[in-house]
């Protein structure tokens, strides 16, 4: 990474771009809890905002992904998400800035808009599962080519490419691919009916959101495209889960299905074959206990 001069410079020439005064000083603070990328607080005058840096080698485009999805949702007018501020590159850096989000009271109401909220971002719709572009999820280049079918879709754009890669990556064993042919075989009786594309988060983990100072909820770090609402729910699930109130609202306005508790078991195995590829072999006894169920 460049020093961190070079790159202040840049962002206060951009700035300077974007509002009628600037001082010839802004401050940066470092954030913690940036998996992947260098997380700072910038002020200057009354203005604050959530500055993001990582390799535009790298990660190719993946703030500008970033952004188009924090767009697309913003669109819906919805559910908040931070106002990007700007997205651009130097140095071979990329440096996304963004709305400083204070945050609130995470209360039972905050719970309960935030079910509500999210059921009416899955009833946003389309023609296909996936998007018009390639993103991430985390650091993982997901690919989102559009298809007819969700079970298509899952297999050939969510688990299959994870396979291969842990695969090579000695992570999966040859002997663990059965289980997964065993798994897809069954879907279409775990996915019955139709289901038509919702507009996903794609990565709806308790990291992935905040509570603004009003108490409403706010979307980050999204992995956005139209896919099963059982991949947003199975993902709220999975390291804990969320407040009950969050999924009352939810079901209210957007009955589960009867299986709904298997359907976001099945979904998470996406979420733990990144973990499996990024993180190691802790996450591989979670994905060997749910295939053991289609044996």
């Amino acid at each position: 990474m460049p020093p961190l001069t070079a790159i202040q410079s840049s962002i206060q020439q951009r700035l300077i771009e974007k509002f009628a005064s600037v001082p010839n000083e802004i401050h940066f603070g470092s954030v913690g809890g940036g998996c992947s990328n260098k997380t700072y607080r910038i002020n200057f005058d009354n203005h604050q905002f959530f500055c993001k840096i990582n390799s535009a080698t790298k990660f190719p485009h993946l703030f500008q992904r970033e952004t188009n999805g924090l767009e697309l949702i913003a669109q819906q007018q919805i559910i908040k998400v931070p106002e990007v501020i700007d997205c651009f590159e130097s140095n071979d850096q990329q440096i996304l800035l963004l709305e400083w989000i204070n945050e609130g009271e995470r209360t039972e109401n905050f719970w309960k808009k935030f079910g509500e909220q999210l059921a009416a971002l899955h009833q946003i719709s389309n023609d296909y599962f996936g998007l018009i572009e390639d993103n991430y999820m985390g650091s993982v280049p997901q690919s989102n080519q559009q298809t007819d079918s969700w079970i298509d879709f899952f297999i050939q754009q969510r688990l299959q490419p994870l396979i291969n890669k842990c695969l090579s990556q000695k992570l999966l064993l040859p002997n663990h691919q059965l289980p997964f042919e065993n798994l897809y075989k069954q879907l279409p009786v775990i996915f019955e009916g139709k289901q038509k594309p919702s507009l996903l988060h794609g990565d709806l983990w308790s990291g992935n959101f905040m509570c603004h100072e009003n108490s409403e909820p706010v979307l980050i770090d999204t992995a956005i495209y139209f896919g099963h609402p059982s991949i947003d729910l199975g993902m709220t699930a999975l390291f804990g889960g969320f407040h009950s109130a969050f999924y009352e609202a939810y079901n209210y306005h957007s009955p589960f299905p009867l299986n709904h508790k298997e359907q976001w078991e099945v979904c998470n195995l996406y979420p733990l074959l990144i973990h499996l590829l990024l993180f190691g072999k802790t996450y591989l006894p979670q994905i060997e206990t749910i295939l053991s169920q289609y044996n």
